[in-house]
């Protein structure tokens, strides 16, 4: 009788591993909560209060997939992918403009804090405010990095490096499929 007790123990701690591991189960088990952020708007040119963009998996993989701009986007904001070197098309865009998140269209970098690092991604010295960005501990790939998220839907944007130049001597160095460029006026 022991045995089928631990059996049964077992096979119900192996379901639920699977289902807390699949998408479906971490959708139903979505606990965050939307609230408002304070974060700087370019077009205002000053402080916005905004909502934090909140939706499951499923969502942001029905929203991402049918970007007509980017067909990888899902899986670079959201998976936390990244594109090859030199593959972006921004990369190499030197229009005056914003750089807003792909996913929930918050301003992310400025045009005037862009910089060609060799690396083959859009690489900026700073964000368009603190508040816009953030970090997080990025522990794959054998490495420790710091990744950086939009705060307002938290989706992979790419990594931060301290080998930029100055004023902050930082390299946001972003995947092109995280952005949606916005051209704006001189």
């Amino acid at each position: 009788m022991k045995a089928i007790s631990v059996f049964s123990l077992l096979l119900a701690m192996v379901g639920m591993f699977w289902l807390m591991s699949s998408g479906l189960a971490k959708d139903e088990m979505m606990t965050e909560k939307i609230k408002q952020i304070k974060v700087y708007s370019v077009e205002k040119g000053d402080y916005v209060v905004t909502d934090t963009v909140v939706k499951s998996e499923d969502e942001w993989k029905q929203q991402l997939e049918m970007a007509e701009y980017e067909p990888k986007a899902y899986k670079i904001l959201r998976k936390q992918g990244t594109e090859p070197a030199f593959s972006g098309r921004y990369a190499e865009n030197k229009e005056h403009g914003v750089y807003r998140c792909a996913a929930c269209g918050q301003d992310l970098y400025h045009s005037d804090h862009k910089y060609d690092s060799g690396s083959g991604w859009p690489s900026y010295y700073q964000a368009v405010a603190p508040e816009n960005v953030e970090t997080r501990s990025d522990r794959s790939f054998f490495m420790v990095r710091n990744e950086l998220i939009c705060s307002r839907c938290k989706s992979h944007l790419g990594h931060v490096f301290d080998d930029g130049p100055q004023p902050t001597g930082k390299r946001h160095c972003i995947n092109s499929a995280s952005l949606v460029f916005h051209k704006l006026e001189q």
